[in-house]
């Protein structure tokens, strides 16, 4: 797969026994436009951990994962990865909404050019909310290439309380402040993200959509993190993932948390993915 790469170092971190943290940038030629992808490697990371990518929310895109990527690389020591889904942040501009299956297109589609352009066979995937139901599909799909997945607020069916709450921030958007916000890291694509959550979501062609049938394709571990007072989904997103995942599987419920765990919580959730991904195959279930 060919692709365009603008690859510079343009930070440089550096953790507790002072192994750099070097961020690159590409922008991958993908279906439909570029994706841009960004790169954190620990100076010191062994060749033999597959790297995590990182998939984000409905809403979200690489800036809005903010300083995380970097923390969970050198808290890991392992490459991290994240990507603007293509519409997105940085990425190209997409024509017409995401179908009722965009979540599987992001497994069968976008995922493998942007591990094939990095040169990636084995990796490790987190994703958060509808990123993280994007993480199971593509454990499911490329099974032989991925070695665990972390959950974090993922929706795994379209609950009244989702529906509820994505129709609430749809109203909230018409406030002209709160969309400047989205603006801010989307642009003249703010518009479309928009539509390409609540449309989508609210249609009647998603409304019965379900990990139901992926769950079990997912052999890997996972991990499934949740909080307590997430408004976008109750414990039986957790729940379901584990009682339906192929693989070993269990779930951790974050008190006084609501959808954004590894915002609210960091250290936390980066303790538990660092203590997930150092045994995976140790997981007996949840």
């Amino acid at each position: 797969m060919t692709h365009w790469m603008d690859s510079r170092p343009n930070d440089r971190y550096f953790s507790r026994v002072n192994a750099p943290i070097l961020t690159t940038e590409e922008l991958i030629a993908a279906p439909g436009g570029r994706i841009f992808a960004k790169c954190w490697t620990p100076g010191e990371a062994p060749l033999r951990k597959p790297p995590v990518v990182l998939l984000h929310d409905s809403l979200g895109c690489v800036e809005m994962w903010r300083d995380f990527p970097r923390r969970l690389s050198e808290r890991l020591n392992r490459k991290v990865i994240a990507y603007d889904r293509l519409g997105f942040g940085r990425s190209s501009p997409r024509n017409g909404l995401p179908s009722a299956r965009f979540v599987s297109e992001e497994a069968e589609i976008y995922l493998p050019v942007i591990l094939s352009a990095l040169e990636v066979e084995r990796f490790a995937a987190f994703g958060h909310s509808v990123g993280g139901a994007m993480a199971v599909v593509s454990a499911g799909t490329l099974c032989e290439r991925c070695e665990a997945v972390i959950t974090e607020s993922a929706q795994a069916f379209v609950e009244d309380r989702t529906w509820q709450a994505i129709d609430q921030a749809k109203a909230d958007f018409q406030n002209p402040a709160v969309f400047t916000r989205l603006e801010r890291y989307h642009g003249d694509k703010a518009r479309w993200v928009l539509s390409a959550w609540t449309d989508v979501w609210l249609s009647a062609p998603f409304a019965d959509w379900s990990l139901a049938r992926d769950l079990p394709k997912m052999r890997c571990p996972a991990l499934a993190i949740h909080g307590d007072r997430d408004e976008y989904g109750s414990h039986r997103f957790p729940e379901m993932i584990c009682q339906l995942a192929g693989g070993p599987a269990r779930k951790e419920i974050i008190a006084d948390c609501g959808h954004v765990p590894h915002r609210e919580k960091e250290e936390l959730v980066l303790g538990l993915a660092a203590e997930f991904l150092a045994a995976p195959t140790s997981l007996t279930g949840g």
